[in-house]
């Protein structure tokens, strides 16, 4: 159990019988971006929408999934990894708005650099909205630096491709790199 500013959690293991677990944190995570101007209307049956659910079942049958659970063994975190280019790559992190500004997200982080150097790297990738005060600056403050797009290997770029043709303000999707 970790505690973190008033809220304990258990970071575990994501099993890939919880999907719908990881499906509602996100959504609800989302919830803050149309505020923003950023309006997510892609449904579930989506190509976009399969294919990231895809990657999180594939995290979890891999162990790369972490799952943040309060005290009542609610989920109100998680964080999914893949491998892009050879190196690890954060897929995703989302933390339920009433759990957020606790330090779930740093747990999170924190236990995907882990991961990373687990894995032999010494850096960890991630691909995010440049523009957005929860997202750059929140992953700049964590030692992640903005990496221009020809600095990335195929596979990221691939990545950020596939975001910018389905997701809303692609000229923001930006790619970062943490040196572990």
């Amino acid at each position: 159990m970790q505690e973190s500013q008033n809220l304990a959690v258990e970071l575990r293991l994501a099993r890939t019988d919880e999907l719908e677990v990881l499906q509602s944190i996100d959504d609800d995570a989302s919830g803050l971006y149309p505020a923003h101007g950023i309006v997510l209307d892609l449904d579930r049956n989506h190509p976009f929408c399969q294919a990231e659910r895809a990657r999180w079942s594939r995290a979890a049958e891999l162990g790369r999934a972490f799952l943040a659970l309060d005290a009542a063994a609610r989920g109100v975190g998680f964080a999914t990894l893949d491998l892009l280019d050879g190196v690890p790559y954060l897929d995703q992190l989302s933390v339920r708005q009433s759990a957020m500004r606790r330090g779930i997200g740093r747990a999170l982080l924190s236990r995907a650099a882990e991961w990373a150097r687990a894995a032999g790297s010494s850096e960890l990738w991630l691909t995010t909205y440049g523009h957005l005060p929860f997202n750059r600056p929140y992953y700049e403050r964590h030692g992640y630096e903005l990496v221009h797009e020809a600095a990335c290997g195929p596979g990221l770029r691939h990545h950020l491709a596939e975001q910018r043709r389905h997701l809303p303000d692609p000229d923001q999707r930006v790619a970062m790199r943490r040196r572990l």
